[in-house]
């Protein structure tokens, strides 16, 4: 028997065993062997198929319905941009139409048989000569490989992929965002999935691709069901954008923490011993001037923006001229006509990542708008801002103003003209409110988040949240001509001179725009940010959302006197003759809480305190806590939301609404209640009271209090608590069995959230020590009355069981609806 040589794997012949058939079997083999292994060419493979000739080429094969990606920049970085080309419709959900959601750099490598588009980690890295320095730091922190690919053919260095399943995909996560709300677990269904043809094109600086996306589900939830034309069958539009990276990288602007930007972080792991390794970029578009050296030049490319062409008129027209404002602010930063705003040319695709997008978007329900953009991570540039504004906050300014004032008293039910019936003056702020908002939303997508502190010196910032600044007339009547400022603002000028300014050659940029930001300190146009957009117990003094006024306080009462007008005003004119009475429900909402959020902002006050984004050097105070006065005055604003004065509704309204409605506007925001289908007057009382007696008893601000009263001759919680129980539980008695109720509500909110905070794990113990004492004392007096009363027993009884360790003595209370946005 013949051994094997186990160096070379071979079993040895005798000479001449090989005969030419073996011989000529083996040739054979090893030829086959060789075409099985060698790629066919990519014109074999895409024959007959559609090419979209691009900066990538892509080819459509319409019989097998695959989509080829043609790869000629192996190794070379692109962006890749992910959108929606249709959207929900539910807001909670959020998942709207035009709408971004992420971006990458990419850069596609061949390994072997198979491409990999891989995701460098540009948030981490050494910005240093020695590349050694950055190797170590670009092992340290991982990429991402987001797909990979089997190579289908290739030709003089090119590759072909099969890239199907890389585009007809959930790569928004669509399940997963309708999963987080409790809609439902849905699946990515890829028989009921295609390619959007007329939605897929090829330029020469970038693809778009759309896909058709069914997502499926056997048991859908209620928002999902009230959306889509079938729960069970969810299809929606996602778009891929592939797109040429600038060949040259924009110059980089760091930013100041005293000039709102916003922009992407780069940790830099070659910084000094002792600097800060975070490396703050400022966003913004690539923006030159024609003539350098000339104070104000036209631009080399202006920056366009497009409005959505589905949008009605006069909406259309409102958001063009406020999104136009922001050229008044790029003039004063020397560049002549360089921003620019049109309505979408016909045939554009507003997801062509060439287009800067205003979208017009529906929901079933009142949401949020917001500004985004396309980013390149490595230096900042915008290369596409994109806005969605939700069209139906629109129809609640309007609501807004529909119930300040009476505007139908004079209207014939049945007049031929349907314009006759328009109520102008809210309809006018309604569509200034539009303007600002489109103003607003850009202003996002240039680069500058949101100055809160804008609305106390003269409103001179688009990116502040506006509440509608209704004056009163010297005869007593409201008016909201000027509700809504209707320019850019002097802030946003300077940022974006900060942001945008091209200095002469030679000069020291860094020098330069610190003149700005010391322009900013001198002037008054000062910049504060929040993380926390509803300011629910914040503590700045002025830095608030919808709300005016140079003194937050001041404001609250004109705001109190406003609302006092209106409810005295208010019938069967604030709604058209014809209209089902109970409408007005829908009406006296925002009305009768028209006080919410100036009272938000006033609260501030109450243990709060003055601060600034101060650096060392520029002479700021950083930190003050508020006049002990002021914060006393800010307390009894607020307390007066809690009077029976406020808080009861004339009995001549309560005739009006407190019936069943006809039907309610879909979809509805109705007052809370426990009367079924009819108005509660006590549940509405109960949701207002609720929404002061939680902003004074929010654990963040009672700790705030329990610290500062302990600074100087402030007020401490003590004082406060006993302020709130003055108010509501010594209260003198009402006149009537409907006052006496209302106050009762009170007097229940303001003792179950005293017992909910007291044993909250977000109250500090010093807050519980305080509250829990002072329910003891009031279960005390209750207790020692001669005739308490079954509500006085009641709340001592309730208190003792808390006392016991249960919390099934505290009362669910009922909640407003959000209110915002407005």
């Amino acid at each position: 028997m013949a051994s094997t040589d186990f160096r070379t794997g071979w079993l040895p012949c005798p000479p001449g065993s090989f005969t030419r058939p073996v011989l000529t079997f083996l040739v054979l083999l090893l030829s086959t062997i060789g075409k099985a292994s060698a790629l066919p060419s990519i014109t074999e493979v895409v024959a007959g198929s559609n090419k979209l000739d691009g900066y990538f080429n892509l080819y459509w094969d319409e019989t097998s319905g695959k989509m080829y990606w043609e790869i000629d920049q192996l190794d070379t970085e692109f962006l890749y941009q992910v959108s929606m080309g249709s959207g929900l419709g539910a807001n909670p959900i959020g998942i709207d139409r035009g709408q971004l959601r992420g971006t990458w750099v990419l850069e596609a490598n061949r390994v072997g048989p198979r491409v990999l588009l891989k995701q460098p980690n540009y948030a981490y890295q050494a910005l240093s000569d020695n590349p050694l320095e950055r190797l170590a730091v670009k092992d340290a922190f991982a990429p991402s490989i987001i797909w990979g690919f089997d190579i289908a053919a290739e030709s003089d260095g090119r590759v072909l992929v099969d890239a199907t399943d890389f585009f007809v995909r959930d790569a928004r996560n669509v399940t997963a965002a309708i999963a987080r709300r409790d809609q439902g677990k849905f699946t990515l269904d890829k028989s009921r999935s295609a390619f959007y043809l007329d939605n897929t094109k090829a330029f020469p600086e970038n693809v778009e691709v759309e896909v058709t996306l069914t997502f499926t589900s056997d048991n859908p939830g209620q928002l999902v069901n009230e959306v889509a034309a079938s729960g069970n069958a969810v299809t929606l539009r996602q778009h891929h954008s592939l797109v040429k990276l600038p060949e040259s990288k924009m110059a980089i602007r760091l930013a100041d923490p005293r000039i709102g930007t916003n922009g992407p972080v780069i940790r830099n792991y070659s910084a000094e011993i002792g600097r800060d390794t975070d490396i703050r970029l400022v966003a913004r578009h690539r923006l030159e001037k024609k003539d350098p050296d000339a104070a104000r030049s036209e631009a080399v490319e202006p920056i366009v923006y497009y409005v959505d062409s589905g949008t009605p008129e006069p909406v259309k027209s409102a958001l063009i001229e406020g999104a136009s404002w922001w050229n008044q602010a790029y003039e004063a930063a020397g560049f002549i006509n360089a921003f620019q705003v049109r309505e979408l040319p016909e045939g554009v695709d507003p997801q062509d990542v060439r287009y800067n997008m205003i979208h017009w978007t529906h929901r079933r329900t009142r949401g949020y708008s917001y500004g985004m953009s396309v980013q390149d991570p490595r230096t900042g540039e915008i290369l596409k801002g994109n806005v969605n504004l939700g069209s139906l906050r629109l129809r609640q300014d309007y609501l807004h103003g529909q119930g300040m004032i009476p505007g139908f008293e004079y209207l014939d039910a049945l007049a031929e003209n349907a314009a006759a019936a328009t109520h102008t003056a809210a309809v006018n702020m309604a569509l200034d409110r539009v303007r600002q908002l489109s103003a607003h939303e850009v202003g996002h997508t240039l680069g500058y988040p949101h100055n809160y502190l804008a609305s106390t010196y003269g409103r001179e910032s688009v990116m502040d949240y506006p509440a509608p600044r209704v004056e009163i007339t010297d005869d007593g009547r409201l008016d909201f001509s000027t509700a809504y400022v209707q320019r850019i603002g002097e802030y946003d000028k300077l940022a974006v001179r900060y942001s945008y300014t091209q200095f002469p050659a030679g000069a020291d940029e860094a020098e330069e725009l610190g003149k700005i930001v010391q322009e900013s300190l001198d002037s008054g146009l000062l910049f504060m940010a929040h993380n926390n957009n509803n300011f629910i117990g914040a503590g700045h003094q002025y830095a608030g959302v919808w709300d005016n006024g140079e003194n937050l306080v001041d404001h609250l009462k004109h705001e109190i006197e406003v609302r006092r007008i209106g409810l005295a005003n208010f019938g069967e004119a604030n709604i058209r003759p014809g209209e089902p009475l109970s409408n007005l429900e829908d009406v006296l909402l925002p009305l009768y809480m028209h006080h919410r959020f100036q009272l938000n902002s006033a609260a501030q006050s109450i243990g709060g305190a003055d601060y600034r984004y101060a650096v060392r050097g520029d002479g700021q105070t950083a930190f003050q806590i508020i006049d002990a006065e002021e914060q006393r005055d800010a307390l009894e604003t607020v307390l007066s939301t809690l009077t029976l004065e406020f808080l009861a509704l004339p009995q001549d309204t309560l005739s009006l609404i407190g019936g069943a409605p006809a039907y309610r506007h879909n979809p509805a925001e109705p007052f809370p209640g426990r009367t079924g289908l009819m108005f509660d007057p006590l549940g509405a009382a109960e949701g207002s009271a609720s929404l002061s007696v939680k902003q004074i008893l929010h654990p963040a601000r009672m700790a705030r209090i329990v610290a500062y009263g302990a600074m100087g001759d402030y007020p401490d919680l003590e004082e406060v608590i006993e302020r709130l129980l003055e108010v509501t539980w010594g209260a003198d008695a009402p006149g009537n069995d409907y006052q006496q109720q209302v106050l009762d509500v009170v007097r229940r909110v303001t003792v179950d959230e005293m017992m909910r905070q007291a044993r909250s794990a977000e109250s500090s113990p010093a807050v519980r020590a305080v509250l829990s004492s002072r329910l003891e004392t009031l279960a005390e007096e209750l207790e020692s009355r001669r005739k308490p009363g079954a509500f006085a027993v009641s709340v001592a009884a309730d208190i003792r069981s808390w006392q016991a360790g249960s919390d099934k003595a505290i009362s669910e209370v009922l909640v407003l609806p959000p209110g915002d946005p407005i």
